[in-house]
């Protein structure tokens, strides 16, 4: 392999097409996966603008390039999946049939580690590092939302009739219900910020927003648009009121799901789900196929999705004492963490302790 790593701002025009090019092709070279917008150009180049250790490996065989892995290291020469805590999909972006040497690379990239949490499926040579697989449940709309509303009616067939009932009654006490598929008013963006972080601080979760280069990077996606990639703010209006939004990345194929969130006022007409069968339709619409609601297990999830992906975390090592000392920091909070969410005897008594802990720091 002929390898060469670049900072974000140094890859060529023509590098960027090439990578771009590479993902609309993904479905018809039947790599689906890789066309997930997490896995763009833009993407990368987001986090570089916001992080500093972004850097792409191109890969090239007779000079042109047939891979393109985006990373982020450490000094020391810690890699992870560019964006991670934040990106739910990762891998080396490739054509058909190319495989590769996971240590060759990390060695031409200067890592001793590379951590993800998101490896999406097809990746081989980074496979034999992965600890679990988990389901990122999908909702296919490439027939069209008719279609999809049909499969959801004999699947889930209360839960349709209680959400479109709920829609109807949302209408008749609050005002006229309009979703806007593609929103443009930054001050609709701030509102969902406002609503996630209230969220994630009710809830004891840790708060997203809180942390500078996050806010920076929506705020950036959120003003990145291109043919192949945008952000995409969605929000569900009862009258002139914003009652629930999402804020997530799409490319030509695929809208990858990212923040959802409502005004817990209105929580009794349910309108985070709502405002996802709209998301599904205007997806439906503008002729993509599919939404990945992303790893983890929740029940409107499971209400919502039509079939499963399968994602990957793990490391890919070489031989080497800070490999093996950022392994041995991790593997056990990962262990924990996945323990906790695989078992609903542990699972639920720790989410009510951390909305406990939640409502006592909102008191404070």
């Amino acid at each position: 392999m002929d390898i060469s790593v670049y900072r974000p701002g140094e890859l060529t025009a023509a590098d960027r097409a090439a990578w771009s090019a590479l993902q609309s092709r993904a479905a018809e070279d039947g790599s689906p996966q890789l066309a997930n917008p997490f896995l763009a150009p833009e993407f990368t180049l987001a986090v570089g603008h916001c992080r500093s250790g972004a850097r792409i490996a191109v890969v090239r065989e007779d000079g042109r390039p047939v891979g393109f892995f985006p990373y982020q290291r450490s000094a020391l020469g810690v890699g992870r999946a560019i964006g991670l805590g934040v990106s739910d999909a990762q891998g080396l972006v490739h054509r058909p049939g190319f495989q590769w040497d996971a240590r060759e690379l990390m060695l031409a990239c200067g890592l001793s580690v590379w951590e993800f949490d998101h490896l999406v499926e097809g990746q081989k040579p980074f496979e034999d590092g992965a600890s679990g697989s988990y389901a990122s449940p999908v909702v296919d709309v490439e027939q069209g939302f008719g279609p999809y509303l049909t499969v959801l009616r004999k699947q889930s067939p209360k839960f349709t009739r209680t959400t479109l009932a709920k829609e109807r009654r949302l209408g008749r006490d609050v005002g006229e219900v309009r979703y806007v598929h593609d929103e443009r008013d930054p001050a609709a963006l701030r509102t969902l910020i406002g609503w996630k972080s209230a969220q994630y601080r009710r809830t004891g979760r840790s708060d997203r927003f809180a942390r500078p280069w996050i806010q920076l990077l929506v705020a950036q996606l959120f003003h990145t648009r291109a043919e192949s990639f945008g952000g995409l703010l969605s929000v569900l209006y009862a009258g002139d009121r914003p009652i629930a939004a999402h804020f997530g990345l799409r490319s030509r194929s695929v809208l990858a799901c990212w923040f959802p969130a409502y005004d817990p006022a209105f929580a009794r007409y349910s309108p985070g789900l709502v405002l996802h069968l709209r998301m599904a339709e205007g997806a439906a619409a503008a002729g993509m196929a599919y939404l990945d609601l992303g790893r983890g297990e929740k029940a409107y999830k499971n209400s919502l999705k039509t079939r499963e992906l399968s994602v990957s975390e793990g490391w890919v090592t070489r031989r080497h004492p800070v490999a093996l000392g950022h392994r041995i920091r991790r593997a056990p909070v990962r262990a924990l963490r996945n323990t906790v969410l695989a078992r609903p005897e542990l699972f639920e008594p720790a989410d009510r302790l951390l909305k406990r802990m939640g409502r006592i720091r909102q008191g404070d």
